[in-house]
């Protein structure tokens, strides 16, 4: 799961974006396809108590993650991707150790991570214009998947030693959201990249209802069943998602049409 899954996920959120535009890209991206294998291998390596704590707690890394996002945001106009991404994490990393010294329940965790996406939502200015198509190296989607499968195995193979709170703040490390970043900043520009991390903030509510989902129904419920039920919210809450933007999308269609006048 960890060398295949992350790898592959990034690679399909890397094609959408290039099909779709970078909001979608980004939305795709902010699936929990990364952080579900890693909370699912601490279950079955630590036991359910261990893995239902640690999922209460990427609650609170998610809030990390929107300081990732807000950090890249904020300087990736001015900087090369080299010099931002570094300074995400660190701001990531930083959150991170603030937030170990923090315990909430789950539904004050989800409260917590909702609020910092609507604070991101807010500050990440909406792009001016987007990048022109341009041809991609062949390099380029095998480079995204094993840079992404070398963060997995680097993350997973020191969070089961860390405990089930600070494993749980790491499960949603900015894996996908930095690679997914960096390459669009270098290739596409700064533009497209704060409509891919905008894109990104709103999958994020995806991301935090499976988290949610999966800290409250461990305890009482199988494994393959909280895992199931948590993936099919967060399916659901995407396409709601979706489904809304598409009917923002008819009104402002509609609203643009020339009013006809009566003779």
């Amino acid at each position: 799961m960890k060398l295949l899954l992350a790898p592959g996920f990034v690679v399909l959120a890397s094609l959408c974006a290039r099909r779709f535009g970078p909001q979608i890209g980004g939305l795709v991206g902010g699936l929990p396809v990364v952080a579900g294998p890693i909370l699912l291998v601490l279950v079955l390596s630590h036991g359910k108590h261990f893995g239902a704590t640690s999922a209460q707690s990427s609650l609170l890394g998610l809030v990390s993650l929107s300081a990732f996002v807000g950090a890249y945001a904020a300087i990736c106009r001015r900087t090369g991707w080299r010099v931002t991404a570094t300074v995400a994490w660190l701001a990531f990393l930083a959150a991170t150790a603030v937030l170990s010294l923090v315990s909430v329940t789950a539904g004050a965790g989800l409260a917590l991570a909702a609020g910092s996406f609507v604070v991101g939502l807010a500050l990440v200015p909406r792009p001016a214009a987007v990048a022109t198509a341009t041809e991609l190296p062949a390099w380029d989607l095998p480079m995204r998947a094993v840079t992404a499968a070398a963060m997995v195995v680097a993350i997973t193979a020191v969070s089961g030693a860390l405990g089930p709170h600070v494993s749980g703040l790491l499960a949603p490390a900015p894996i996908v959201t930095s690679v997914l970043a960096a390459f669009t900043q270098a290739q596409r520009g700064p533009q497209e990249t704060l409509a891919l991390l905008r894109g990104m903030l709103v999958g994020f509510f995806a991301f935090a209802a499976f988290n949610f989902t999966v800290a409250v129904s461990l305890p009482a419920w199988s494994t393959g069943a909280a895992f199931a039920l948590a993936t099919t919210v967060a399916v659901a809450v995407q396409l709601a998602w979706l489904v809304v933007r598409r009917g923002g999308q008819d009104i402002r269609a509609a609203r643009a049409l020339p009013t006809a006048r009566p003779n």
